[in-house]
């Protein structure tokens, strides 16, 4: 266990260790040499490694929790991880994080793969405590009832808001939860009252045109939108120069339902799956229903920028004067390099407009904000002391 004579002081209650090295016991040794004493109260640590570290993902957990002390652990795997300022991709690489968190103040979630949620009753009498709880989730992609298991936890939980992301993997993807895991949800429940937090999500497109009503559909083949062909609504929205080239609008237009009741504006991200221009038919990658609201939006560099100033204004706002222990962040593979820039552009942004915190997370196949499912989005969390 890691130890040393000197006494923690406030910021040391979340430990920021991040590191590259083929082989993963280097990147380790480096990652224990950054986060060095580990006080006695720490108790609660997340793991996020590159797929390349997929298999040996159970070594690498057992590692940190005989070096650390470290009782309880979550985590999983990304194509690309990130770190205070700094992003990952393309190499073998770990992001590890320790917090120090009141024992009564969290529960490790037990792995659920089907909407029944088994297991999760054991937590019954520590949740019927709270009416306030923050879930930080990692999903498995593979599994299809993975929105529906994320709806049905987020009401079985009191007052329950999830965060988190589906691991994202060119091979094996195993999530931690005390163990390496896999097939459904798992991660760690905080009582809101004793762990105090504040989450925001961020867009990566910018809705184009009027909110229209779904009026004619079969599964995700929609026919009508306000009466109209479905494909003359899109042509109008995004105009005729796109409209005359088709091949432009892949990955660069895509479809937005509106969450009912969301405050903000929210809307769940879908690619356009396909385009039947005899017809007028337009496919989109989820499932629709006669009434369902629908809006076109587009995916560029300068509109994700604003939204995401927006987001951190927003949470710069509502954080006031605590200060920020660390953080979590989960992003879209399609966001990162992809759109932001290859010299970590998006995680430098979070600190310079944030400060320089702990934070540590990855970038996924899916992300969780609330009870949904998201694409092409930005959720970060920050835990904030007294």
């Amino acid at each position: 266990m890691r130890s040393g004579s000197e006494a923690p002081q406030l910021s040391d209650r979340f430990l920021l260790g991040h590191a590259e090295a083929p082989e993963w016991e280097k990147a380790a040794e480096q990652c224990l040499q950054q986060i060095g004493y580990v006080p006695p109260e720490a108790n609660l640590g997340f793991l996020y490694a590159t797929d390349t570290h997929a298999g040996l993902l159970p070594h690498i957990l057992d590692h940190f929790r005989e070096e650390t002390g470290v009782r309880d652990w979550v985590g999983t795997v990304g194509m690309g991880i990130c770190a205070s300022g700094r992003e990952y991709y393309e190499t073998a690489a770990m992001s590890v994080m320790i917090g120090s968190f009141p024992e009564a103040g969290y529960r490790i979630l037990p792995p659920v793969a089907d909407p029944t949620l088994a297991g999760v009753e054991t937590l019954a009498p520590w949740l019927a405590r709270s009416d306030r709880h923050v879930a930080v989730i990692h999903g498995d992609p593979r599994n299809a009832a993975t929105p529906e298991l994320i709806e049905a936890l987020a009401r079985r939980l009191p007052g329950g808001h999830l965060v988190g992301g589906l691991s994202s993997s060119r091979g094996d993807e195993p999530q931690i939860a005390n163990a390496v895991v896999q097939g459904g949800l798992s991660g760690v429940v905080f009582d809101a009252a004793q762990v105090h937090m504040v989450t925001g999500l961020t867009q990566g497109c910018t809705p184009i045109g009027k909110v229209h009503r779904v009026t004619g559909c079969e599964r995700n083949i929609v026919s009508h939108i306000d009466g109209r062909p479905a494909l003359d609504v899109l042509f109008e929205d995004i105009g005729e120069i796109l409209a005359r080239d088709l091949n432009r609008i892949a990955g660069y237009i895509f479809a937005g339902l509106p969450l009912a009741g969301s405050d903000s504006g929210d809307y769940l991200v879908r690619n356009l799956v396909g385009l039947d221009t005899g017809n007028r038919l337009l496919a989109i990658g989820d499932l629709v229903e006669p009434g369902q609201p629908i809006q076109f939006c587009r995916r560029d560099g300068r509109s994700a920028w604003e939204d995401l100033e927006r987001m951190l204004t927003d949470l710069r706002d509502r954080v006031g004067t605590r200060p920020i222990l660390g953080g979590l962040y989960f992003s879209c593979l399609g966001r990162g390099q992809n759109l932001f820039g290859e010299d970590s552009e998006e995680l430098r942004f979070i600190r310079q407009q944030l400060g320089d915190f702990p934070l540590a997370g990855f970038f996924a196949n899916g992300e969780i904000s609330h009870d949904r499912l998201y694409g092409y989005t930005g959720v970060l969390t920050l835990f904030l002391g007294d």
